[in-house]
């Protein structure tokens, strides 16, 4: 799938995906032998059904169709991004708030690893607590990968 289409899968996907109060995250194309085509989709300040995935599901294979898209055989799968994928949206940081986080980010010194706690979102900066004394304000702009670190 090329660029063109998958922009075109985004257009389509976005407004199917904020009617139902949500964000669209990414979309990716995976597999070999078969397109499978994933959509992934967050909420700002709730938590995302299975029912609501289908309903999304339904509603944008329908356009895609419509609007013939993808002209070989796919499979469409529509998901949360879930806490293995890396935060890419402000909005996926303001509901983190509280957990543990890896950070890598762009500094005038290079690149830059750390760990701590999600404290705030604010404007185009986030709030890293590496200790119980020590606030890390990163910019947005400057982040290269944000991941979740879950509790054991």
């Amino acid at each position: 799938m090329n660029t063109e289409q998958l922009d075109s899968v985004k257009k389509l996907a976005e407004p199917i995906v904020e009617q139902e109060d949500l964000f669209l995250v990414d979309v990716e194309v995976k597999g070999a032998n078969e397109t499978v085509l994933w959509i992934y989709v967050d909420a700002e300040n709730n938590n995302i059904s299975v029912e609501t995935c289908t309903k999304i599901s339904k509603e944008l294979g329908f356009v895609l169709d419509a609007h013939d898209v993808i002209q070989s055989k796919y499979r469409l799968n529509v998901s949360s991004p879930g806490l293995s994928r890396p935060l890419t949206d402000i909005r996926q940081y303001k509901k983190n708030r509280g957990r543990v986080a890896r950070v890598k980010f762009k500094s005038p010194e290079g690149y830059e690893k750390l760990e701590g706690v999600l404290k705030d979102v604010t404007g185009d900066n986030i709030e890293l607590e590496i200790d119980n004394e020590n606030v890390k304000t990163i910019l947005f702009d400057s982040i290269v990968e944000t991941k979740i670190i879950p509790k054991i």
